[in-house]
């Protein structure tokens, strides 16, 4: 409160403890006239946060997802005025809307490592707007942004360099031809069935049928046996060797969505038939049965593929559920997806599609997603959660602002607390999405579940090692953990 400093300083009460004692003394601070800033304060009037540090070269465009238009690609920055639901591989991102860490976008973009920031009114902003439908150079920094002409000779250099050498063709074990349920599963397992169900099959083991949803995996087998019955493989090896398709970003959109329709027409194989009507009957009827995608490049340390493929839920009234099978394998094909396998030199046609299937549930009170680490100071040990009310995404967020909140170890005994950076606003003024004891819950999950993992990684002297976990707690209030897989840092 001394004139020289009230100004200049504020104090900030950070977590539980520091915020229960600011009420209690509140009204003596503002006697003193101490300056008080809340957490939520200090990144609620940001006008530019870079999310994911960086830079890169691209041509400069504007796009609204929710208006068609030229699919981005590798050679494009690109400005979304809303943050969509979907990203393929670009060389540069910046919203117009505000992004909290643990967007699927955020997640593609540290995966690939392209800068991207959230820049208020971007798309008019007098340092930006002279620069649309020109090729750049853009850095994200730490506290500001550059944003510059580029040539394309270092465009092009910049490119090659991140691009792996040699092409990779990821494993894939077609020896297993049956439908296992995850209690015969474990993490070793994702060479047949993908990482995605390998690795809940794993949580399975290691929280319980309590917490983490009974299911099955479906193996690669099947959906390689559906490929080659229909002729799919050489399909694809004729239109990617087409020049068009090579050069053109909307030719490349349209051919792969006329493939996927197909894929989603065809036949399935008798063999294959038998074992999806098969466990289908295992569920109880009237169960809706969600089928999630689970492949043998996403999921993995290094290159997590968040947002590249499609899950569905397949309903009572919708008949066979090789239907829906066909719906998700045919997610392989997505123009993102294809675009991403492409920089990374991954070959397409030994890329496979594995299917996780468990109970749907619906009606879900809150969800969520969460990191095994504080990612904003390592010095401090915790976790980093966001957390949204009902059925609200948080990877691809709709309008909607979610509880975005640190627990890390700050209390006066070095016990848990928590940090809110922002609160919903879907939940009245001064509460939150998640009640105290669902928070203890979820952190003892995670505290349980950044150990096991660390070893099943075998990263037990990494310090960086980190799992993305999403989560949801049910109509019952319980909790449920749906995947985890390692962070892209």
């Amino acid at each position: 409160a001394m004139p020289f400093a009230a100004s200049r300083l504020a104090y900030h009460p950070a977590g539980d403890t520091q915020e229960a004692l600011y009420a209690q003394e509140r009204a003596r601070l503002e006697q003193l006239r101490v300056r008080v800033i809340s957490t939520s304060d200090l990144f609620g009037a940001l006008t530019y946060a870079a999310l994911n540090p960086g830079e890169g070269y691209g041509t400069l465009r504007v796009i609204d997802p929710l208006t068609p238009g030229r699919p981005a690609s590798v050679r494009d920055v690109v400005i979304f005025k809303r943050i969509p639901n979907d990203l393929s591989h670009t060389g540069g991102i910046i919203t117009e809307q505000p992004q909290t860490p643990l967007s699927h976008v955020n997640l593609k973009a540290k995966q690939n490592k392209t800068p991207n920031a959230f820049i208020k009114d971007a798309s008019t902003n007098p340092r930006i707007a002279p620069l649309l439908g020109k090729l750049v150079y853009f850095k994200a920094g730490p506290d500001d942004f550059e944003l510059r002409e580029a040539t394309t000779q270092e465009a092009e250099a910049f490119l090659e360099r991140l691009r792996p050498t040699n092409p990779s063709f990821p494993p894939r074990d077609l020896s297993v031809t049956r439908v296992r349920p995850l209690s015969e599963l474990n993490h070793g397992d994702s060479d047949s069935v993908g990482a995605k169900a390998a690795n809940v099959a794993e949580l399975r083991r290691l929280l319980g049928t309590a917490v983490v949803p009974d299911g099955f995996g479906i193996p690669f087998w099947c959906y390689d046996e559906f490929m080659k019955s229909n002729d799919f493989y050489a399909r694809a090896r004729t239109f990617m060797a087409d020049p068009a398709f090579r050069s053109d970003p909307a030719v490349r959109e349209r051919v792969l969505n006329d493939f996927r329709r197909d894929i989603r027409r065809a036949p399935v194989p008798a063999a294959v038939a038998a074992q999806l009507t098969s466990l289908q009957a295992q569920f109880p009827t009237g169960v809706p049965i969600r089928l999630r995608s689970s492949t043998n490049n996403e999921d993995l340390p290094g290159f997590n593929g968040a947002g590249l493929y499609d899950s569905y839920t397949h309903r009572p009234d919708e008949g066979n559920i090789e239907r829906t099978v066909k719906q998700v394998w045919s997610s392989l094909w997505n123009y993102r997806a294809f675009e991403e396998r492409d920089f990374y030199k991954i070959d397409h046609l030994t890329a496979a599609m594995g299917v996780l299937a468990h109970r749907n549930f619906d009606d879900e009170k809150s969800n969520g997603v969460a990191i095994t680490k504080n990612p904003f100071d390592a010095n401090w040990p915790g976790f980093y959660v966001n957390a949204q009310v009902g059925e609200s995404l948080i990877t691809n967020p709709d309008a909607s602002r979610p509880d975005e909140f640190l627990v890390s170890r700050i209390g006066p005994q070095g016990e848990y607390e928590v940090q809110y950076v922002q609160r919903s606003d879907q939940v009245p003024a001064g509460t939150s999405v998640l009640t105290r004891p669902q928070i203890d819950a979820l952190v003892r999950a995670l505290d349980r579940l950044q150990t096991h993992f660390k070893r099943v990684y075998e990263a037990q002297n990494d310090p960086k090692f980190a799992m993305d976990v999403e989560w949801k707690f049910d109509v019952q209030g319980r909790l449920v953990i749906k995947q985890a897989r390692p962070v892209v840092d």
